[in-house]
């Protein structure tokens, strides 16, 4: 663990404390609902048959208050103090059994009894007898007080919601389960072996397995269990499935691949129906006018051959990989037409939401509140059974109650316990019982987190797959169709990029070994190229048995071979690898250590090497007079902590900037007018920094930096000294790197933080990227 003691910055006082306080009553209060609900409708059918009578009711009017809220209530005397008591239940959330009724002026009487509102005063004060009084400041009253009166109206919509549902939706449940039961078939094509092994053939298993290894690398964990490995297997698997199927809004002729139009639907042929294509739709090229038939496929056998559709074909083929290897999985069926996929990761201990689609994993709200989507029913189907996981994907369930209106609450329960133990039924009593201790954490922790604000600085973009036109129809674009998944209070990250400062001080021996043999700038050059090329040789290599022989230099480049193996021994080292003489004379460059912190290490070294590469060739006089940056990049300050004003996630987080690579850069989606990164070195360590570097990112250059601010602190972020300034940059290409000494050196810092003001046109972006930031001392 890393002790963090970046800087004093307020974060504002959880309201989980009274979050949970209401939520342990919640369960008390759903097992009175059914009953409060019956108790209204035997009242409202009451007044709905003496409608025509004189109206008796309202013989006292009362001002009643709660906390910071007063309500009228009109109190009908041939009801007595049972139904005031729940008319107050409905505006208050505090149940009949807890509640504590006192006159509120001088007669502060406590109401125990229907002749005590016939003789109390008008004005009346309502508390919970369980409530405690809180310590919190005022402010931090106020905050809890306004959470708990949203959820008390929340809870009043839902109890309204229930009793319209009541009256306009009746109990048949013929329409609900002619819905979800075709499905039930569909997911057990997952459990077909063949299927299962045509998905898994046409996964590049070994580079995905290296790409997960290595994301938890990065992370600090280089010995991950297996339940982590496998859960960072799943994520590199929804990426690969992400760039790998496409995309169908319209099919590109099938003559000539140029675009078509809808011409409506076709008949299926037998060949189609054959893999569950009951619908095919037909597309007229706009320039040979030839038909282009679209098969909507169900059978994901096919799917893992044609690799095309829609969300729908998108979830079955995903899912079914998902089983290939072995993970839980379940389809997500949504009724307002979207299917995903969900799997139970070991890692989490729970249930996570997968959209290939979108490429986006473990955000439940993305549709509510990404793409403002109007929910109803999300139901997962998996050969285990049929659940109900609406409360899973809203933070709005008094709106969503109100569209639920296809059946009532009760039957659609009875509906899908009636489908799981179909599911079930040659299950051991054992699996049993295991299953349904599950699904019991599983409603518990959805009916837990329906209140919860925790998500609520994660910025959830709208809907990003499918033509724009199609998903304004849907409305599911969102508030900015440019929005991406984001988070504007980010958590301290520690940088794992030791290996970076180590892999630039390794070209130190390099370069040294080059001047003492004298050999010229262009000798140089043109070494360090043939190492780039052998190392692009090696990462092309099954990343467990990395293996390159130096025999496959092309010719030009065999004769100066030998004055590269003597400069590059410290450097093979560092990325955990040695040359190896073979018994025939041939000379191999193999692994020497943990293969996946070579494959951390590679795509920084590429980097090195071409900046390197760039700048010898910048270079006027090549010498030991040289060695200094932008050349040679020692006293690389590494491992510090850091916090910025946002990032984009999981491609765009701040240590993306650190991490020495082209490929990643950090984002902060609303950066373009101002934004913060602070740097807290390691162990509190006091540096002198001489010189930093920024690099451009790989797009969008209206992105880039312009104008910043560098600052130090040595007291760990109380206060600032400016270290630098620098006003109207502009990166004139990506991955442009760009180097800054400090002019007014002698100040000792533990922490910097980068004020970037404005980037290169603030109008057409709200963005801010940057590519990489690499600190410099004046000694380690």
């Amino acid at each position: 663990m890393v002790k963090i003691d970046l800087i004093a910055i307020r974060v504002r006082p959880s309201r989980r404390r009274g979050l949970e306080k209401t939520l342990m009553v919640r369960e008390r209060r759903r097992k009175i609902k059914m009953e409060t609900m019956r108790f209204f409708l035997s009242i409202l059918k009451r007044w709905q048959k003496t409608s025509n009578r004189e109206n008796k009711m309202a013989a006292r009017k009362f001002s009643v208050r709660h906390r910071d809220s007063t309500f009228d209530v009109d109190y009908d005397t041939a009801d007595g103090l049972e139904v005031f008591r729940f008319q107050l239940f409905s505006l208050t959330s505090i149940p009949p059994e807890e509640q504590k009724i006192i006159g509120d002026d001088d007669d502060q009487r406590l109401v125990s009894d229907d002749s005590d509102l016939v003789t109390i005063s008008d004005k009346l004060k309502i508390v919970s007898i369980n409530e405690e009084i809180s310590s919190d400041s005022g402010k931090e009253k106020e905050e809890l007080l306004k959470s708990d009166e949203e959820l008390a109206r929340m809870f009043q919509a839902e109890e309204e919601a229930l009793l319209f549902q009541l009256h306009a939706v009746g109990e048949n449940s013929g329409q609900f389960e002619e819905t979800v039961h075709p499905y039930i078939s569909k997911v057990l094509m997952y459990e077909d072996p063949i299927r299962q092994e045509a998905a898994k053939k046409t996964v590049p298993v070994e580079r995905l397995e290296e790409k997960s290894l290595v994301s938890l690398a990065r992370e600090g964990n280089f010995k991950p269990s297996k339940t982590e490995q496998d859960h960072a297997f799943l994520l590199q698997l929804l990426f690969w499935f992400k760039q790998t199927f496409r995309w169908v809004n319209a099919p590109p002729c099938d003559g000539c691949s140029n675009e078509t139009v809808g011409q409506g639907m076709g008949t299926p042929l037998p060949s189609e129906i054959q893999y569950g294509a009951t619908r095919v739709e037909l597309f007229r090229c706009k320039v040979c006018s030839k038909i282009t038939r679209f098969p909507r496929y169900n059978d994901p056998l096919k799917l893992v051959e044609t690799k095309r559709g829609r969300c729908g074909e998108w979830a079955n083929c995903f899912t079914l990989y998902c089983r290939a290897f072995g993970y839980e999985s379940r389809l997500i069926l949504d009724f307002t037409d979207h299917v995903w996929t969900e799997c139970f990761s070991q890692s989490l201990g729970r249930w996570m939401h997968l959209d290939p689609c979108e490429g986006i994993y473990d955000r439940p709200l993305l549709y509510e509140k990404g793409w403002n989507k109007k929910l109803n029913y999300v139901i997962a189907i998996s050969k285990d059974g049929v659940f109900d996981v609406t409360k899973r994907y809203t933070r709005k369930w008094h709106e969503v109650l109100s569209r639920r209106n296809i059946a009532t609450e009760q039957t659609v329960s009875a509906v899908l316990a009636e489908m799981t133990r179909e599911c079930r039924r040659s299950f051991a009593s054992e699996t049993l019982s295991t299953l349904e201790d599950r699904d019991k954490c599983e409603r518990e922790a959805m009916e837990r987190d329906l209140y919860s604000t925790d998500d609520a600085p994660v910025s959830l973009p709208g809907r990003q797959s499918g033509d724009k036109e199609w998903r304004i129809s849907r409305s599911e674009i969102g508030s900015d169709d440019n929005c991406s998944l984001s988070c504007s209070s980010c958590p301290v990250r520690v940088c794992i990029d030791e290996h970076v400062t180590t892999i630039y001080n390794a070209f130190s021996s390099v370069l040294s070994h080059f001047v003492e043999n004298n050999v010229p700038k262009s000798g140089a050059i043109e070494l360090l190229k043939i190492l780039k090329g052998i190392l692009g040789d090696l990462k092309k290599s099954p990343y467990k048995t990395r293996r390159v022989s130096l025999n496959s230099v092309p010719n030009n480049g065999q004769k100066i071979v030998p004055q590269l193996l003597p400069s590059i021994g410290h450097l093979l080292r560092v990325l955990s690898l040695k040359s190896e003489l073979n018994t025939d004379g041939r000379v191999d460059i193999v692994l020497a250590g943990d293969p996946v912190k070579t494959s951390l290490s590679l795509p920084v070294v590429f980097k090195a090497l071409d900046d390197m590469i760039h700048d010898l060739n910048n270079c006027d006089n090549f010498g030991k007079g040289s060695f200094s940056l932008p050349l040679l990049k020692l006293n690389r300050i590494h491992s510090g902590s850091v916090l910025a004003s946002g990032e984009e996630f999981p491609f765009g987080i701040v240590t993306s900037a650190f991490d020495g690579t082209r490929p990643s850069k950090w984002e902060e989606p609303n950066g373009a007018r101002g934004c913060w990164i602070i740097y807290k070195v390691a162990d509190n360590k006091m540096h002198e920094l001489v010189a930093y570097e920024l690099m451009s990112a790989n797009d969008a250059p209206e992105r880039d930096p312009m104008d910043w601010v560098l600052d130090g602190s040595n007291d760990g972020g109380s206060s600032w000294h400016v270290l630098d300034k620098q006003t109207s940059q502009m990166f004139e290409n990506r991955f442009q790197r760009k180097t800054f000494k400090i002019k007014s050196t002698g100040f000792l810092s533990n922490a910097f933080r980068f004020r970037f003001l404005k980037v290169r046109d603030v109008n057409s972006t709200s963005r801010m990227q940057i590519g990489s930031i690499d600190l410099y001392a004046s000694r380690m």
